[in-house]
């Protein structure tokens, strides 16, 4: 009898576990992994996903961009400038040189206006005067989140009677970075907030289907099939275009995140009502109704937790749909209306030929819409690969 142990053996004599590459807690170990919690087993699972953990920083980013607007844009969206319309991006220089060596500072070349004869276009000419920026700087004064008065902004010119665009500027002079980021707030909230109204909708009815049955169990289900039979797009089209437009932006925000929420709660019912049919069966699930425990507890303590990690999963899924939604009615100009600031009210404004020709860059908050999207999806591929940790 050989003394060796086998190659694949631990010390301890538990078989090793496939190296997934990552530093950390005893995943090497199948003690490690049958003693972890489900929510560590499906981190030591996410965090193999390259992607989405890039997509979860993403995600981050965007939302502290979303709260904190009103600080790191640099001057008041609505602001005009009528001298600056149709200003191209300039680019922000951090080396400036100058007859006695140079320093780091921030700046951009200021530019001059000229208007060509022939065609009137105006054009901006980069002259060899500078605008120097500083950070947390003085600049437009603002509500931080309503509650209490600010002038200091991230990024503003030394002399607050300067601008600079660095996302360029649309038809009026307003500034697009300051614009994209105001409507990153609307844009990922409403995605939010449809989301929250779809889990309560899909979890309650999908979990009184799944765990009552009969003739409840009947109803939810037709009223989803009923649901799904109905062609999403025209019926957010139909019920976006019977919104009065003299609503205020607060009431009009509500019903549109009502819209784009319409449809999403369907899947996430049958989902929940699928799992409460196999959890009403379980072990543990008799043992609490036989322990005297209410169906409140039951459906709330014992089986919803267990669900937590595939509705987090769809959740995350599902708020991508709901931006792309809002987007796209206030693109056809159904959803929200100026002055309230979305990336798909700014889009709006780059419909016609003109806009396009003369500022391209008015496309730049679609492409905000293209990145949160993808990172959205990324981030719900990774979480809904990892709530079943034990895959391989």
């Amino acid at each position: 009898m050989s003394d060796k142990t086998p190659p694949e053996a631990s010390a301890a004599g538990h078989p090793q576990l496939p190296d997934d590459g990552i530093e950390g807690p005893p995943l090497a170990t199948e003690r490690g992994a049958a003693v972890a919690s489900q929510w560590r087993l499906m981190w030591w699972k996410f965090r193999r996903h390259k992607l989405a953990m890039v997509s979860l920083f993403v995600v981050f980013g965007l939302y502290l961009t979303a709260i904190f607007a009103e600080f790191l844009a640099p001057f008041d969206p609505g602001s005009t400038d009528r001298r600056g319309g149709f200003h191209p991006p300039q680019m922000v220089r951090f080396i400036d040189r100058t007859d006695d060596g140079f320093s780091i500072r921030p700046y951009v070349y200021d530019t001059k206006r000229n208007r060509d004869p022939v065609t009137l276009r105006t054009t901006y000419e980069r002259t060899g005067d500078k605008v120097y920026l500083q950070f947390f700087g003085k600049g437009d004064s603002y509500e931080m989140w309503g509650l209490f008065e600010m002038e200091r902004h991230f990024l503003v010119p030394v002399n607050p009677r300067e601008r600079y665009y660095l996302f360029g500027a649309d038809r009026l002079g307003r500034d697009m970075l300051s614009r994209t980021i105001y409507g990153a707030r609307l844009s990922l909230s409403i995605g939010l907030v449809g989301v929250m109204f779809s889990l309560f909708l899909g979890v309650t009815l999908g979990g009184l289907a799944g765990y009552l049955g009969g003739i409840t169990d009947t109803v939810v289900q037709r009223v989803v099939e009923f649901v799904l039979s109905l062609p999403t797009i025209p019926v957010w089209l139909a019920l976006a275009a019977a919104l009065p437009p003299s609503w205020s932006i607060e009431v009009r925000y509500f019903f549109i995140t009502l819209i784009v929420s319409l449809v999403g709660w369907t899947e996430l019912a049958r989902v929940v009502r699928g799992r409460f049919l196999s959890l009403k069966k379980d072990d543990f699930v008799i043992a609490a109704r036989l322990d005297n425990a209410s169906q409140a507890r039951i459906i709330f303590r014992h089986m919803l937790p267990s669900l937590t990690s595939h509705i987090i999963a769809s959740v995350t899924l599902a708020i991508p749909l709901m931006i792309l939604a809002e987007t796209a009615l206030s693109f056809l100009g159904l959803g929200l209306l100026p002055p309230a600031i979305s990336w798909g009210v700014l889009l709006k404004e780059a419909q016609d030929v003109r806009s396009i020709v003369l500022g391209p860059w008015l496309f730049i908050p679609g492409g905000a819409v293209v990145i949160t999207v993808m990172a959205f999806n990324f981030l719900g591929d990774g979480l809904r690969d990892a709530a079943d940790p034990y895959s391989q």
